[in-house]
């Protein structure tokens, strides 16, 4: 019998005082009992609405069908046939844009809780699954892969799965990405990510880490040395600033800055001496994931007061609802309609306050959002000794500017056709390297696309 219950079985999570304080994740995830239950709310839609929202087409009604059975590894390895990652994506995609946009159920209640049945499929063959990974029989070809970010590993595994040789460049010490260096450990524990990665080799992809492209070689030497293609999948990991007076002030960084120092150089550990502002009083600016990652961030690293300043409302910010909820669950304060116009320093060149000017919401911009208009005298200071800057990124320019060909537009993005080939025969690119700052999961989506049109252009040849 389905379950029609309008509402989604509910997820454990930590308490709110308590997990404010520590870097254990937030959400516990399902039982076994609890993921059946879920499943049973799935309607099993002939037309299969869900999967048209989801960026890599996981066959989302079979699985679903399968948890409903009592059966997590049978659904794991219906997900794996087109999702590299799913402990990744049943944690950090946002569902509620994507495939659950799309569900049924969602018409008259909730969405069947498609990204919680997914981690739990994930999770449950992590700790109770040993089916071995068959390496396909070689092709003959070897490719090249810059970037082991979410784009770049799953271009890669996807190439693997087809017999090429596939060797990922990966400029920090550790593969992964933003998946190590910009999602918090509460969101998504770094073991998780490890683990995904440890797959991708048992299935024969080689990982360099340290191996800065534009710097330590070229993406043409690549090509020389014998890589019939490459996929860039570089990220977007260059920050933003203001541009307002104050912003070199000690204690002003940007959100990639201080999150790589806090989960990539775990400087939320014990024992690691790793250079982290240590603050009573932090302003983080933005109204994205990435300010909520830092605000909570911040909190855990024993902050009294956080606060979010976001120029426009609260419905227009772009985080996810879930973020928010839990920001404001954990003490995070919002300052909506309000932006900050001026940093103001100590005697020691730290900052010291934050000059903050309150906003409103005037006539939609070009994206569609209400452009926010400054209220004049309405100007305050806000006492804080940390600023984060968490208002976007872009593509660094290293790889285009040392690779003959390579054409950016004027956002930096590097420019691709509708095979995901750039302006340079045989090197392709996805992900935030092309968008500029946008999710994992449609990161994913590209590096799948750029698989599939990278094995048949070596084909082609």
């Amino acid at each position: 019998m389905p379950n029609m219950s309008q509402t989604k079985v509910p997820i454990p999570e930590q308490d709110p005082k308590v997990r404010a304080r520590n870097f254990d994740e937030v959400t516990l995830g399902y039982t076994k009992e609890m993921a059946m239950e879920e499943a049973a709310r799935c309607l099993n839609c002939k037309n299969m609405p869900c999967v048209s929202g989801c960026p890599v087409g996981v066959r989302i009604p079979e699985f679903i069908a399968k948890m409903a059975q009592g059966d997590p590894a049978g659904a794991y390895e219906i997900i794996t046939t087109t999702n590299s990652l799913p402990a990744v994506c049943g944690r950090v995609c946002p569902q509620e844009r994507q495939c659950e946009s799309k569900c049924v159920r969602g018409i008259k209640g909730e969405p069947v809780g498609i990204g919680r049945l997914e981690r739990f499929a994930a999770d449950t063959h992590m700790t109770q699954g040993n089916t071995a990974i068959t390496r396909p029989e070689p092709n003959g070809h070897k490719v090249a892969v810059v970037g082991g970010g979410p784009a770049g590993l799953t271009c890669a595994g996807d190439l693997a799965k087809l017999g090429y040789a596939v060797t990922v460049f990966e400029a920090f010490h550790v593969a992964g990405g933003v998946l190590m260096y910009g999602i918090p450990e509460f969101r998504l524990p770094k073991d998780i990510v490890q683990k995904e990665v440890e797959n991708l080799r048992a299935l024969g992809v080689e990982i360099l880490t340290n191996m800065v492209i534009g710097k330590v070689m070229s993406v043409d030497e690549l090509m020389e040395q014998g890589y019939e293609a490459v996929f860039v999948g570089s990220g977007a990991g260059l920050p933003r600033f203001m541009g307002i007076e104050g912003e070199g002030l000690v204690g002003v960084c940007s959100a990639n800055e201080y999150l790589t120092r806090i989960n990539l150089m775990k400087g939320y550990q014990e024992g690691y001496d790793t250079p982290v502002l240590k603050s009573k009083s932090v302003a983080v600016v933005g109204g994205g994931n990435v300010a909520m990652d830092a605000a909570r961030s911040a909190l855990r690293m024993g902050a009294e007061h956080v606060y979010i300043i976001y120029r426009r409302s609260e419905e227009e910010m772009p985080a996810r609802r879930e973020e928010v909820h839990h920001a404001k669950e954990e003490g995070v304060e919002f300052l909506n309609l309000n932006n900050p116009v001026k940093l103001l320093g100590d005697e020691n060149g730290r900052v010291r306050a934050a000059v903050v000017q309150r906003m409103a919401l005037g006539e939609p911009d070009e994206s569609g959002r209400r452009s926010p208009v400054p209220i004049e005298g309405s100007e305050y200071e806000l006492p804080v000794d940390t600023v984060i800057m968490s208002i976007g990124t872009s593509p660094n320019p290293l790889i285009r500017t040392t690779t003959k060909g390579l054409e950016a537009n004027k956002r930096g993005c590097l420019i691709v056709d509708e095979n995901m080939m750039t302006t340079k025969e045989g090197v392709y690119a996805g992900g935030d390297a092309v968008t500029g700052a946008a999710t994992v999961i449609l990161a994913m989506g590209a590096g799948k696309a750029a698989a599939k049109a990278m094995d048949a252009y070596i084909r082609s040849k």
